[in-house]
């Protein structure tokens, strides 16, 4: 069989790969605790459920317009620029069937075959993919545990070259947990104003923080409300992985093409699932704000077991529902660690090399799961790792 040879470009989500493979431990009797997915355990708020049912029994059951029914467009345009500060109009605002499909459009849209991409590294493996597959060039920029999984600013502009075209930036960021602070956002904004770059700022988690620590938007930034693609979504704030809905708010113009390149893909979004995301946006927000304190309880929980495991060093996260401890001084690559972790202990976990090269010497658990499993899952990692004998050269670093 002859295949396309851009489809050798494409990357694939690992997490996916693992919650596979865990799944065919448990249909062979095994117990698993699941921390690799990147999915809220909780169920979607019962006012959301109700309201795609009314919309299906009202008839929102056919074709919506490619870029999203207008009355969810100017509701997204209302909340996410009252929640960011800005004035959004409706026609800046494309829904997608889950927010990934911004991320490919945008990048289809506007980068050509050469042009330069620097990305986030670790960082979500769909960003690398998709520049690969529009032909462009990936520069990553490491994201450093010094930092608190931020970036040297000394970095990006070293890796800024006439063939740049844009940034990618994620904050809260998969798969550390780190933010961007307003400096940094605002240091980013007068390069990408001054070397006259897009930038596609995945804001997915932003309304997961910790510690009084808030997201900030770097389309707030002068110059950048005319260059910036703000990704955005259900899945994570709201528990809707599911659903598929998500959504992108852009400068019109850009607005445009990416609403031509969903009718050639997707046609359009579901229309009940847009109803229902109107109640998401519009209904009591409470539920989103007890979510988040349960998150950041577990992140605790986590962080503290983390650290309690020979050859763990774990840094607390400031958002999102990750952490990435540091296993180098396991003496076991990550990549063997996760899948030992996994088989051994029954504790799905991702490889941190699996976020980019970057990620070497780190593993990715998810605390999107109960107190009790956590609990659970730090007691088997730490049985797991009683048995293993760690390097003398590396105790020092694990103590």
């Amino acid at each position: 069989m002859q295949i396309a040879d851009r489809i050798n470009r494409l990357g694939t989500e690992t997490s996916f790969v693992v919650l596979a493979r865990a799944r065919e431990l448990e249909a062979q009797g095994r117990d698993i605790i699941h921390l690799e997915i990147g999915e809220p355990d909780f169920d979607t708020a019962p006012n959301i459920i109700e309201a795609a049912k009314q919309a299906l029994d009202s008839g929102y059951t056919h074709y919506g317009p490619a870029a999203g029914l207008m009355p969810f467009r100017k509701t997204i345009a209302e909340v996410e620029g009252a929640r960011r500060g800005l004035e959004f109009k409706p026609e800046m605002v494309v829904v997608t069937p889950g927010a990934k499909p911004i991320m490919y459009y945008a990048i289809m849209a506007i980068v050509n075959p050469g042009d330069e991409v620097i990305y986030p590294n670790p960082g979500f493996p769909i960003y690398e993919s998709a520049i690969e597959l529009a032909g462009g060039t990936p520069v990553a920029l490491p994201l450093t545990e010094e930092t608190g999984f931020a970036f040297s600013i000394d970095d990006l502009r070293g890796r800024i070259t006439p063939k740049t075209k844009m940034l990618i930036i994620n904050s809260p960021q998969n798969p550390t947990g780190g933010i961007l602070t307003q400096d940094d956002l605002k240091q980013i904004a007068e390069l990408a104003v001054k070397h006259d770059l897009w930038v596609l700022a995945d804001e997915i988690y932003g309304r997961i923080t910790y510690d009084g620590f808030k997201n900030y938007t770097i389309a707030s930034y002068p110059g950048m409300i005319d260059r910036t693609i703000i990704l955005d979504g259900f899945s994570k704030t709201y528990a809707m992985t599911g659903w598929r809905l998500g959504f992108g708010i852009m400068p019109k113009e850009l607005a445009e093409i990416v609403a031509k390149l969903q009718t050639n893909v997707a046609s359009c979004t579901a229309s009940f699932i847009q109803v229902a995301g109107i109640e998401a946006l519009t209904g009591p927000q409470k539920w989103v704000d007890d979510v988040v304190e349960e998150f950041r309880r577990r992140r605790d929980l986590i962080v503290d077991g983390m650290n309690s495991i020979p050859g763990f060093k774990c840094h607390k996260p400031l958002g999102a529902f990750y952490v990435f401890p540091n296993v180098q001084a396991t003496g076991i690559d990550s990549k063997t660690l996760a899948s030992r972790i996994l088989n051994e202990a029954g504790v799905a976990c991702l490889s941190g090399h699996t976020f980019g090269k970057y990620g070497q010497g780190y593993v990715r658990f998810s605390y999107a799961n109960s107190i009790e499993n956590i609990e659970k899952a730090i007691e088997r990692i730490r049985k797991f790792m009683a048995e293993i004998e760690i390097p003398a050269e590396t105790e020092a670093v694990a103590a």
